[in-house]
């Protein structure tokens, strides 16, 4: 049977998972396979301590003003026991969805995600964070960290933040790179979760 992915090393389950992931995915946008394309997944440090990052299936989505890609991604993670050659403490893989957009301003880096007590406690002693003292709703729920504050208001608008406001989830990581945003979290694929995604960088493709 041939697939819209790349089913190498994948188990049944995880091909199920896929193909479940895929069939939503068409029936609420118009997605086309992209073929081979170098996303750079290994500039963000949302992916820093994967030893390797394989794209298994990424597709542009074409109902945005702009397009926008989900991504289908593994993940090889290995740590290796320091007192010998052979043997590792782990070795696996994991897969993820990843959703990316271009925004049309550059936006120096960029990670934004959920606000923790941790971050706040934090904040009261080393002000590191970027917030925005007219949006009061987004600074209390969100943690900017920037490289370029001038950059970064900029290009984080009020479109943009109600757009991100929208896309409420606990462990959901926002990164970007000057134009390229990419959007998902560490846990495991899953059809209604990429979908929210999909759903993120149509919008941000559309208003922003």
């Amino acid at each position: 049977m041939d697939y819209p992915f790349d089913t190498v090393g994948l188990s049944s389950e995880a091909i199920d998972t896929f193909e479940d992931t895929y069939k939503l995915l068409q029936s609420k946008f118009r997605i086309e396979h992209t073929g081979n394309i170098d996303f750079h997944l290994e500039d963000f440090e949302a992916f820093k301590g994967c030893d390797n990052i394989n794209v298994k299936g990424s597709y542009v989505i074409k109902n945005a003003r702009t397009d926008c890609y989900i991504l289908f991604v593994e993940i090889h993670k290995v740590k290796k026991d320091g007192n010998t050659r052979s043997s590792s403490l782990y070795d696996y893989y994991e897969y993820q969805s990843w959703a990316l957009a271009y925004l049309k301003k550059d936006c120096g880096r960029a990670l934004i995600r959920p606000e923790t007590l941790a971050d706040k406690l934090i904040e009261l002693v080393h002000p590191v964070e970027l917030d925005f003292y007219d949006d009061k709703a987004f600074s209390d729920t969100f943690y900017v960290l920037v490289n370029d504050r001038y950059k970064a208001e900029s290009a984080m608008n009020r479109d943009f933040r109600n757009v991100v406001m929208d896309m409420r989830h606990e462990d959901v990581i926002i990164e970007i790179i000057n134009h390229t945003l990419i959007i998902g979290h560490h846990k495991p694929i899953m059809p209604e979760t990429t979908l929210k995604l999909a759903e993120f960088v149509a919008r941000l493709a559309s208003n922003c």
